[in-house]
């Protein structure tokens, strides 16, 4: 027994029995052992040859990467596929101040929503335009839970499927049309930035950071709102409600976004104000930002950052938003020694020699 836990030492470690010298003489008493202590002692070798063996393979995995003798792909010290491959580094360009610029912080995109994020915003505005349009139309007055539960959807969906007016295309077409008018009327057509907004964005812009814009108003409101804050050509993606079906809490929007983008949608940061901007994103398995336009802090608790204003921000935290690769799990192999370890009783237990021999 003894020579099968010392072969456990030829895996590359200190061998178990290592604090006696070669030239020492260890004199071993046969004891006859009970079936339950010679159980527990097979148990404690087994787990610290697992061990051994997992050592070995983190030295022999190291030894590989600096070698460059591995067979596979190496992230962070553990092998694997990860990161996917996305525009962040294209290994075929032959121009390396190309290759280099991408490496930058051309990997991660931004997906801005539009009211309460880039621009101020009124709420009430929006209750109001419902509030008018049940009027014009003979309709009961939508409770408050009901205009609570229509932020953030586009207009068809929130009068097919929350308020049920009509079904029919056509309606919910005219509809949704009759409340943009009455919702721009209200607004007045007076766009400002929020605190932080736009500097923000010269940040982005300066680190060519591709921006996209999602938002269920129309695009010809959009584009009125972007000359008259002269913010034309800025974003390099607008998806507007006649590019989707749903709205949120749905992450169609911001998964076409990162489409349009071309980023895989982990390399994506939302940055939304509401709890539906945060369970749209976070079902596109994005990362999402919050900002605290019309919600307190504490209500925002599940988005990944939360912030009062856009300038708060830095690109280091952009980029450890982004940072993609520490989420992905380790390897099948070391993956599959954790759950064997859980069965045995870890190998720094400390063993009596006294009740052993």
């Amino acid at each position: 027994m003894v020579e099968s836990i010392s072969a456990t030492s030829l895996l590359g470690s200190r061998p178990v029995l290592s604090n006696y010298g070669s030239d020492c003489k260890v004199k071993v008493r046969r004891v006859a052992m009970s079936p339950k202590r010679l159980v527990r002692f097979g148990m404690i070798v087994k787990a610290q040859a697992m061990e051994l063996t997992k050592e070995k393979f983190n030295f022999k995995e190291k030894e590989d990467r600096f070698s460059g003798s591995s067979d596979y792909e190496v992230v962070e010290g553990r092998p694997g596929l990860w990161p996917p491959k996305n525009k962040a580094d294209n290994p075929m360009l032959h121009n390396p101040l190309l290759r280099q610029e991408r490496m930058g912080c051309g990997w991660l995109g931004a997906i801005f929503e539009w009211e309460g994020v880039l621009i101020e915003d009124n709420p009430d505005h929006e209750k109001q335009a419902w509030l008018a349009l049940s009027q014009e139309e003979g309709k009961s007055p939508p409770p408050e839970f009901m205009l609570r539960r229509v932020e953030g959807m586009k207009n068809e969906q929130a009068i097919s499927e929350v308020l049920c007016w009509s079904r029919d295309p056509s309606q919910l077409k005219r509809l949704a049309l009759r409340k943009e008018q009455i919702y721009q009327a209200l607004q007045g057509g007076i766009y400002r930035f929020r605190d932080g907004s736009q500097e923000f964005m010269d940040v982005l812009t300066r680190y060519n950071i591709p921006m996209a814009l999602v938002s269920t108003r129309p695009r010809k409101n959009l584009e009125e709102a972007f000359g008259a804050i002269g913010i034309n050509g800025v974003f390099d993606v607008v998806v507007t409600a006649e590019d989707v079906y749903r709205g949120k809490p749905d992450p169609e929007m911001f998964a076409y976004a990162a489409q349009l983008l071309q980023f895989i949608p982990e390399r994506c940061i939302v940055f939304g104000n509401s709890n539906l901007s945060v369970e749209a994103a976070h079902e596109a398995r994005m990362k999402c930002v919050a900002v605290a336009s019309k919600h307190p802090v504490y209500e925002l608790s599940a988005a990944d950052l939360v912030v009062r204003c856009l300038d708060e921000l830095s690109v280091v935290d952009l980029k450890n938003l982004a940072d993609i690769e520490s989420e992905f799990g380790e390897p099948e192999v070391e993956m599959e020694l954790e759950e064997e370890e859980e069965t045995y009783p870890s190998s720094r237990v400390a063993v009596d020699d006294h009740d052993f021999w």
